[in-house]
């Protein structure tokens, strides 16, 4: 179950209209709410590859054109959150269980997402507690990214429709105010976060776990960490309508290939068409937690220094950010070329163009970049923290093993000293060749990470039955 925003393309994906509404209190008024799912038997949705997936999937979007129909999800054009956040995702939640119940779905596990709809299973703990309709149903709460908590005032409460004996600190309040992440982690059956290293980290620091690491530690028991998968459909070098020549793992000419995609990605972003300098692509939101200001801090000193380098940027955000990396692409055109834009086909070009591929994330999640990056063949140059540590095995050049570069701690200097290893290995072509190799052979499937949420969803059936039969014999 989805909002149906905007940009859902109804082109794309064929849908048709639930017949009923959802009435939903938010305060002291009520909403109602349509729901749509995709229609089955659409010719347009028999022919869509992305329709293939879905067989066995029903999929449904909770209409309401006063809080969806809007031309991004969460914030307006000057870069603040919608005011309505609160009320939004309040409707959203509840419209969820309500709906369920209107068809009679009974979920053995509802498995929600970030903070924006952590109320969810807040409500089946406590308004929904003696609906026997979800009386077997367990909760799984994942955390995306912990720095996002959906943190409201206290009124905000109010509109949820809690009772106010449960705005305390072992519930819902949060130093005065109401965080939906936080209701999230508070009365899920388990959680989970995706990647081990980040499940460790956001429970280690207060620099991770941003103010949630004690309620992280108290649910440790409860909470895992299972790495994200990459949809291979989508990127595949062997297929991609979008690079200037294809190439898989098996080529035997991948390096040639690959200087193809090169020499194209050099001409497109007008960077000097040389294959003997190593160009180094990002794709990225324009934040401060993707190191940006590391990279600032860092180009300058390899230039100095006379390190010979391409950097191509795509990406678009902090505006600070683009009038810096505007600056540095003007004042070195022969190494920065930068594209501020979401661009899907040139994406797809830096990836396989790149040599290597820039992630100095000052905290990462997962990341997915760098198995996009991947699986081009091009060799992430990474920080170690979250994701980045559980997704790749730095280079060793004495046994030829490794999938990437590695700073050995998230700093300008360590970045420095680690980019100037990439470019060094980049003139010893046959280690070169190698952790190309190694790379391509790297696989990050939705198979392993589906069988370890699979026994995720059982562990949280089985201990809820448990204590369901303890409670019913006491």
């Amino acid at each position: 179950m989805l909002p149906k925003y905007s940009s859902v393309n109804e082109l794309q994906f064929p849908l048709k209209l639930h017949p009923g509404k959802v009435r939903i209190p938010i305060g002291s008024a009520i909403e109602e709410g349509f729901v749509w799912s995709l229609d089955r038997n659409s010719r347009r949705a028999k022919t869509l590859e992305a329709y293939a997936f879905s067989k066995n999937l029903s999929i449904y979007f909770i209409e309401s054109k006063k809080y969806f129909s809007r031309p991004s999800l969460y914030r307006a054009k000057d870069g603040k959150d919608y005011s309505d956040n609160d009320s939004r995702f309040i409707f959203f939640s509840r419209a969820v269980l309500e709906f369920c119940k209107f068809i009679g779905f009974k979920p053995d596990v509802i498995h929600a997402h970030d903070w924006q709809t952590g109320l969810i299973p807040g409500y089946l703990q406590t308004l929904y507690q003696n609906d026997a309709f979800f009386h077997k149903t367990v909760t799984v709460f994942t955390i995306h990214n912990i720095a996002y908590q959906g943190l409201f005032p206290k009124r905000t409460y109010e509109l949820a429709g809690f009772s106010p004996a449960d705005f305390i600190p072992e519930k819902f309040e949060y130093f005065g105010h109401m965080s939906f992440l936080k209701a999230g982690l508070v009365f899920a059956h388990k959680l989970s976060t995706v990647s081990p290293t980040y499940c460790r980290e956001v429970q280690e620091s207060s620099d991770f776990g941003r103010g949630m690491e004690g309620i992280l530690k108290v649910r440790s028991p409860d909470f895992s960490g299972i790495l994200n998968g990459l949809d291979y459909t989508e990127w595949d070098p062997s297929k991609d309508k979008h690079i200037a020549a294809n190439f898989s793992v098996k080529s035997k000419d991948v390096l040639e290939k690959k200087r193809a995609c090169k020499k194209d990605l050099q001409k497109l972003m007008g960077l000097p068409e040389n294959e003997d300098v190593p160009l180094f692509g990002m794709v990225s939101r324009l934040d401060p937690q993707k190191g940006f200001q590391l990279i600032e801090e860092m180009l300058p000193r390899a230039v100095e220094r006379g390190l010979q380098f391409q950097i191509a940027v795509l990406g678009m955000g902090d505006p600070d950010i683009e009038a810096a990396l505007k600056e540095y692409s003007l004042r070195w055109p022969e190494n920065v070329a930068v594209h501020f834009t979401f661009n899907n086909p040139l994406a797809h070009k830096i990836y396989a163009g790149s040599d290597f591929f820039l992630m100095p994330s000052l905290f990462e999640p997962c990341g997915l970049s760098q198995m996009v990056a991947m699986a081009y063949g091009t060799i992430p140059l990474v920080t170690p923290t979250g994701g980045l540590i559980d997704t790749i095995e730095p280079w060793d050049a004495a046994q030829n093993k490794g999938n990437g570069f590695m700073c050995d701690r998230v700093s300008s200097e360590a970045l420095l000293k680690t980019f100037e290893s990439a470019i060094k290995h980049y003139g010893r072509n046959l280690h070169h060749e190698k952790c190309v190799q190694n790379v391509l052979l790297t696989r990050f499937t939705w198979e392993n990470s589906a069988a370890k949420y699979l026994e995720l969803y059982s562990s949280a059936i089985l201990s809820h039955l448990a204590k369901f039969r303890l409670n019913s014999v006491i």
